[in-house]
């Protein structure tokens, strides 16, 4: 069996690990797709190099009306969304993919943008294909993880998880998608009442396993709605960080000039702290980690906690959410089919998948902790 792929952004920072993995997949027929010929060119040819085998590209603008046409030449199984920032983007490549009768899913971990993806719910499923969205560390791999753990506990209370990163800085895409909401309220769960928090404010430090004490602050992320539906949880909360501290300060102050009206417009901003953080990058230690802290009842009606970490070493985080789709894509090539509908990329891959499609045990540790309340 083979499964023609198309990533879009294929010579980005996360796009350029999707494909990597991609082209040393057996059975996986890669097309890159960019709007830059040359970037794109210069991709196609590292990947030839990296596996031996041609990938194809197509250049060309995946928001516009060409789009459609080209997933039907191409014969496109399914196609993979990297282009952020998805703050503000509309739905255009997931219709065009649904038009194709092609499958979709993006890395997206707008809030909005993978919450709403249900209003294409109906033609995906009239057109037979799945559009999964926020197929990354948030919310696939978060809820992979309780889902692994969920039978263990009779109820669950309350959901605190968040991602501390390394100092190696992302695109400037990516730091314009996360810094979208600083100074902005975000709505989280509180003892089962919604309420409002300042994003990239509250600034908390956490002590974490082989990698000290981290700066985290508000983040706004899907798994705000997904978890209270999923999982009954009345507390849910998220926090995320750089991986200097000095990065956390530096968003803090950033946010609060933004909330008292100093600067209105964190466009520029974002660039300059991008480029300061590409200047420290390497006072960093490597190491980022996501964390899940879930509290609630066990099946013996006593406080049970567990408290989980996936921690990355030598700045091989960007694996962790780039390879969600590269699960879905390599369990798809197994013969899985997932069910036609527009939804939240949630319950498609298991943890052991997710972690088989990363493949790179000496740079990841995952540590799951129980905890009955006694010791």
């Amino acid at each position: 069996m083979t499964l023609k792929v198309l990533v879009i952004g294929g010579y980005g920072n996360f796009g350029s690990i999707v494909c990597r993995h991609l082209a040393l997949m057996p059975g996986i027929d890669l097309v890159i797709s960019g709007r830059d010929p040359r970037k794109l060119s210069a991709q196609v040819e590292a990947l030839k190099a990296l596996s031996g085998k041609t990938c194809e590209g197509w250049c060309g603008d995946a928001m516009g009306a060409g789009f459609k046409s080209a997933l039907d030449t191409l014969g496109v199984q399914l196609v993979v969304h990297t282009g952020g920032p998805f703050q503000g983007q509309s739905y255009a490549v997931a219709e065009a993919c649904i038009d194709a009768k092609v499958n979709y899913c993006d890395l997206a971990d707008c809030r909005t943008f993978v919450n709403g993806i249900g209003v294409l719910d109906t033609r995906a499923k009239n057109a037979g294909v799945a559009v999964l969205s926020g197929c990354s560390s948030v919310p696939t791999l978060s809820s992979a993880i309780i889902d692994q753990h969920r039978s263990r506990f009779k109820r669950i209370d309350t959901i605190e998880h968040g991602i501390s990163s390394s100092a190696k800085m992302p695109g400037l895409s990516t730091v314009a998608g996360v810094l979208a909401y600083a100074g902005k309220p975000i709505k989280q769960l509180k003892d089962g009442r919604v309420h409002e928090v300042p994003g990239w404010q509250d600034l908390t430090l956490r002590k974490m396993p082989l990698m000290g004490t981290r700066v985290l602050a508000n983040v706004d992320v899907p798994d705000m709605d997904i978890f209270a539906a999923r999982y009954g949880a009345h507390t849910l909360r998220f926090k995320a960080g750089a991986g200097l501290k000095l990065g956390g300060v530096a968003n803090y102050l950033l946010a609060e000039a933004l909330r008292r009206g100093l600067v209105r417009d964190f466009a520029p901003w974002a660039a300059r702290l991008h480029r300061w953080g590409l200047w420290f990058e390497g006072f960093g230690d490597g190491k980022s980690a996501m964390y899940i802290d879930v509290e609630g009842l066990g099946l013996d009606d006593q406080p049970l906690s567990m408290t989980v970490q996936l921690t990355a070493f030598n700045d091989k985080g960007p694996q962790i959410p780039s390879c969600a789709a590269v699960a879905l894509a390599a369990k798809m090539l197994q013969g899985y089919v997932p069910e036609p509908g527009a939804r939240p990329c949630v319950g498609e891959v298991s943890v052991d998948e997710y972690m088989a499609a990363i493949n790179d045990p000496d740079n990841l540790q995952l540590s799951v902790r129980f905890s009955d309340g006694q010791g």
